[in-house]
């Protein structure tokens, strides 16, 4: 039985969370049908598109995202304080982005002014889509469905376009963030479908060396925010420069004709975090399935297992080769 999403997800323990949605038997539904021959990779682009709507929307910032042939991944970063911060305005002006709303909460967009009665029930409704557009089954839900229900009008079926749930990976601390972003930004490179990371199509890695060559930072992905994680603690915790070159660093080392090579190049953040580089390299390419839902130092698992009311969690072996025994 799978474990309730509630249990897979604690911000009291971290706001940062790899989800990854798959179609339906695996098949090739945003890429080329090695069967019919049939290219879908225009629907790779809606993803996208949709991603970054989503994070404009949401109380939710995309720290990164792949976009592959059959599934696609995103690292979310859920920002609760943004969210309560918002007025009453800005909640249904947010909504509205990607919902109707409701015929109350039009008519006060319309109006500006509501009866006591309505009033109260606008407010009520205001309070349900606040916790929504700071939940991640909420984020995935947008996502997603939109997405099937384009591809099944397109060809022209019903049914089932993604599995059953998306899959859910809590990342507890700056390595496992680390780790899992530059995993995801890398799939591309791991499926042989780019040979560099400025090439690869339909990941945040592409989008955020664009926006570096021209001077500038892309508004749909959460910031980085350098080293200083008290500091600067509303982006991500490391620099974008050290990110990009662990990245290339990291797509290199992995190519087929250099499998097993630890490049002696690799950046300092490496040392900062204590991760040597032949573990690094074995987390960057099998970080999917090296982890369970929760990834972290035994500690912190614990601390998970008081907060979600849980007797116990599997520590994998992607945490004892990160974290040691």
């Amino acid at each position: 039985m799978p474990t309730p999403r509630k249990q897979q997800i604690s911000l009291s323990d971290t706001n940062y969370y790899h989800c990854v949605s798959r179609c339906t038997r695996r098949a090739f539904l945003f890429g080329v049908d090695q069967f019919t021959g049939q290219n879908y990779n225009h629907r790779r682009d809606w993803v996208v598109d949709r991603i970054n709507l989503l994070g404009q929307v949401f109380a939710i910032d995309v720290a990164a995202f792949s976009v592959m042939s059959n599934h696609h991944h995103v690292v979310l970063r859920v920002d609760t304080e943004k969210a309560d911060n918002w007025s009453l305005d800005e909640v249904i002006q947010q909504w509205h982005k990607i919902y109707h709303g409701t015929f109350i909460s039009q008519q006060y967009i319309n109006e500006g002014k509501l009866p006591l009665a309505q009033s109260l029930i606008l407010h009520e409704s205001v309070e349900t889509w606040r916790k929504r557009l700071c939940d991640i089954s909420w984020f995935m839900k947008a996502l997603n469905e939109p997405i099937a229900r384009m591809a099944n009008a397109e060809d022209k079926c019903t049914g089932r376009f993604y599995e059953g749930r998306f899959k859910s990976q809590a990342l507890l601390d700056e390595q496992a963030i680390l780790a899992c972003m530059v995993y995801v930004d890398l799939n591309p490179i791991r499926a042989k479908m780019a040979s560099t990371p400025e090439t690869s199509d339909f990941t945040s890695i592409k989008t955020r060396i664009e926006s570096a060559k021209a001077k500038g930072i892309p508004d749909t992905l959460a910031p980085f925010q350098g080293n200083e994680r008290k500091d600067k603690a509303d982006g991500i915790p490391f620099a974008l420069q050290d990110y990009i070159e662990l990245v290339d660093v990291t797509g290199r080392a992995i190519r087929e004709d250099k499998r097993g090579y630890i490049d002696n190049s690799f950046p300092p953040i490496l040392k900062r975090l204590n991760i040597d580089t032949e573990t690094w390299l074995y987390i960057a390419t099998t970080f999917e399935d090296s982890f369970g839902p929760w990834i972290g130092t035994t500690p912190q698992l614990q601390q998970v297992c008081e907060n979600t009311e849980k007797h116990w969690i599997c520590c994998s072996d992607g945490c004892e080769k990160l974290y040691g025994t």
